[in-house]
């Protein structure tokens, strides 16, 4: 979790500080349970399942209302409700649309951005829009061009009253965007800035001037700059393809919060030693300043200005956990008092009224699904009104802890090791469980659902942060390029290889499990090295690197490297389907079990009948089960239970774990 928000200047004072603390450390430490060192009895699959009755809140400008993630039935709602009581009100949305974002404008309208599955010339294409809800007349306005491409909720600036936004709109998907002006109760569409030749990105200040634009051409990428709206957008660097843009920092087409009024801001680059710090930056003369903010291993992940948009407020990096490092001296004394009121939980203020009396905070660990707080600095107030699951007793869920390992070409790879409550750590049954991404992607040290439900059962559980993952720097990420199938599966199997040297897994007993790129991970894994892997299971996990690429390419580009096919390729004349499970289906000795969600927008149902295809060709049995209107993720709780059952009943089958 990230806090993307400005919190308030007027919190402090000694006696105030004494008291709320007093109060927080009391109230909280009172019920806190003591983890438990004998094993637990196996806890329902049912508990594992069960969730609060609402994720994901965020406080009006006003403080008066909440919006939250809300699952009823087999429908997913951006709801809302007073602060103060439960009346609930749910904002429905068209069926087919997977739920993105949802956002505050002003405090009477809320902004809902949605995805849908559309076929251009034969490709499903995923097609986003965006829906303004006001909760005052309870009415909802679709807000788009008659005809655009296949991106319909880039907003770039919201006006804090909520009347109008800004909005990067492409008119088809063959047009660059310009960028609109949207009466938001009207859907009156003004156009502000045209579209440009190859301008794909377009950024806009803290008070909604436009003020960049990102060009990418077949031989160099331009940037373009002004500083009002008065002034015409000019040319202020240009990074050749080739030699320029291998050796050009990062940081030159990185930036994405402009200071107001300012020539000056801040940006993340790697220029120093690879990893992303943050500095000053000019956008006229596209220089690199003082350097405000770095770590020793890993990157500054990303920065927040203040809520005017004039000056910087907050960073946050990911070392063994996420953690946020605030600017503003309030918010620093504020995130001390969190802490020391939740000691062993990360506390992220991830909301807050305009005046700062309201805020919402969500706490979570490795043993601790998640709780929400509507905290009242001033009035000394910390009150959970909600939890992620309040079925399961922390005290009985295993510790995870952060360790390295060591690959067999000498790279150290850094993961997450959960071992079972109540076991001696030796010869243990294991699970492998690869992320998914996998660029730009890191497991960390948040409550994981399937690693505690595994560790339950009796296995030790091995996250590694493979080469290719977030955080690690340039140099850890770029291994991983032209990597999938090759050294990021080594470095899979050279997890195995260390926790058995340790003596704590037993390396005859190994299953590999994950999802999405997790998934085609497991998958892999069993082909390329049966001998190594008893079993695999797999949800929504690629099984044709061809086909997905040609699907979405936008998942593979980041950062580091905008041209996707060499991220994935890496060499030229690499051939991807020699990696590729749907076309070494064949090979398959290992039992796999192989789910899939049929309204999937990221990984589509096809990459798994492609699989299904190429087992039933090669007479190879698997097991089997689609779930009907799921996508890239189990909301369905009744499905979530099937997943976890399923999954048992596997291992059971054919990776047991040692009874009680």
């Amino acid at each position: 979790m990230r806090s993307t928000f400005a919190v308030a200047n007027d919190i402090g004072g000694k006696f105030v500080k004494f008291i709320l603390r007093a109060f927080l450390l009391i109230s909280v430490l009172a019920s806190r349970p003591v983890l438990s060192a004998e094993a637990p009895a196996e806890i329902p699959v049912d508990a594992f399942v069960e969730s609060g009755s609402l994720v994901q809140p965020i406080i009006s400008p006003n403080g008066e209302k909440i919006a939250f993630r809300e699952r009823v039935g087999e429908r997913t709602y951006v709801s809302f409700r007073p602060v103060d009581t439960e009346e609930i009100a749910r904002v429905a949305f068209p069926e087919g649309y997977d739920l993105n974002w949802y956002r505050w404008a002003g405090d009477t309208k809320l902004l809902i951005s949605a995805t849908r599955k559309s076929i251009f010339y034969g490709i499903d294409l995923p097609v986003s829009s965006l829906i303004a809800y006001d909760v005052t007349t309870r009415k909802a306005t679709q807000l788009g061009l008659k005809s655009q491409g296949l991106v319909g909720d880039d907003v770039l600036y919201v006006d804090p009253a909520g009347n109008f936004l800004l909005m990067a709109v492409s008119k088809s998907i063959f047009s660059t965007p310009g960028v609109y002006r949207v009466e938001i109760g009207s859907n009156t569409f003004t156009e502000i800035v045209r579209p440009q030749d190859n301008v794909w990105s377009w950024i806009a200040d803290g008070s909604g001037v436009v003020r960049m634009g990102v060009a990418y051409g077949e031989q160099a990428t331009r940037i373009y700059y002004r500083r009002s709206n008065e002034e015409k957008f000019a040319l202020v660097d240009k990074i050749r393809k080739g030699k320029d843009e291998e050796n050009a920092p990062e940081s030159l087409i990185d930036v994405s919060q402009i200071v107001a009024g300012k020539d000056e801001g801040y940006v993340l680059s790697n220029k120093e030693n690879g990893r992303f710090a943050l500095y000053r930056f000019s956008y006229t003369s596209r220089e690199i300043g003082e350097k405000l903010l770095d770590h020793p291993e890993n990157d500054i992940t990303g920065f927040t200005l203040n809520d005017a948009g004039t000056d910087i407020e907050s960073a946050t990096l990911t070392d063994d956990r996420d953690r946020i490092v605030w600017f503003d001296p309030a918010y620093k004394s504020l995130q001390r008092l969190l802490d020391k009121a939740l000691p062993g939980q990360e506390a992220w203020i991830q909301s807050r009224s305009a005046d700062g009396k309201r805020m919402t905070v969500f706490s979570t660990s490795p043993t601790d699904p998640g709780s929400y707080y509507i905290f009242e600095p001033s009035a000394k107030r910390l009150h959970r009104f909600a939890g992620l699951n309040d079925h399961i007793n922390p005290a009985v869920l295993a510790v995870t802890k952060y360790i390295r390992y060591t690959a067999r070409d000498g790279l150290s790879v850094p993961a997450y090791l959960t071992l079972p409550v109540g076991r001696q750590p030796g010869k243990l049954p294991l699970i492998v469980m690869p992320h998914g991404g996998p660029y730009g992607v890191r497991d960390t040290l948040d409550y994981n659902r399937e690693v505690q439900f595994l560790a339950n059962r009796g296995y030790a559980v091995i996250q590694p942060n493979f080469r290719g993952s977030d955080s690690y720097g340039e140099d850890y990420y770029k291994k991983g390029e032209g990597q999938i199938g090759r050294a990021m599966q080594d470095d899979l199997d050279d997890a195995v290889d260390w926790l058995a040297k340790e003596g704590i897994a037993d390396a005859t007993r190994v299953c590999i499990i994950g999802s999405s790129y997790g998934g085609y991970a497991a998958l892999w894994g069993v082909i390329r090295n049966p001998e190594r892997y008893r079993c695999a299971a797999s949800f929504a996990g690629v099984t044709d690197f061809v086909t997905q690429l040609k699907y979405s390419k936008k998942g593979m580009e980041s950062r580091h490297a905008r041209k996707w096919q060499d991220i994935v390729r890496g060499d030229e004349d690499f051939k991807l389907d020699t990696v590729s499970p749907a076309k070494n289906a064949g090979k398959l000795t290992r039992p796999i079990l192989l789910t899939h969600g049929d309204d999937d927008n990221v990984v589509p149902i096809s990459q798994f009948n492609m699989m299904v295809a190429a087992l039933k060709k090669a007479g190879k049995a698997a097991e089997s089960h689609v779930y009907e209107n799921e996508g890239h993720g189990l909301d369905e709780p009744a499905n979530q239970k099937d997943w976890l059952e399923r999954l048992e009943a596997f291992l059971d089958a054919h990776n047991p774990a040692d009874p009680l």
